[in-house]
């Protein structure tokens, strides 16, 4: 007695990577904010496993892995919005500023 269950419905990905990052709520920007993140957290867990031996050396390595593990994590989560405030093209109508007056 088998039955066929659909879990979700079928999607014409036919665009290429364009509707598959629209599947999956990514945007170019958000891809790159992304990307940029998990750079930074490898580069993080890389200091991790550099720590040496010497007490002075570790906490100096340490700390700057645990700062560059927070900075990646800021940028994972909160990346889109604090690089959409950046506008590609400047306003349509530049404030200009008042006449001098004469006299």
């Amino acid at each position: 007695m088998e039955k066929n269950i659909t879990l979700a419905a079928g999607m014409d990905l036919s665009g290429g990577f364009a509707d598959f990052f629209a599947t999956i709520g990514l945007t170019g920007a958000g891809l790159v904010t992304k990307g940029v993140a998990a750079v930074i957290a490898v580069i993080a867990v890389r200091m991790f496993l550099q720590i040496s031996s010497d007490p002075k050396a570790a906490m100096r390595k340490g700390g700057m892995g645990v700062g560059a593990l927070f900075v990646a994590v800021i940028l994972a989560l909160y990346g889109g919005t604090l690089f959409s405030t950046v506008t590609k093209n400047p306003p349509a109508t530049a404030p200009t500023a008042p006449a001098a007056p004469k006299g």
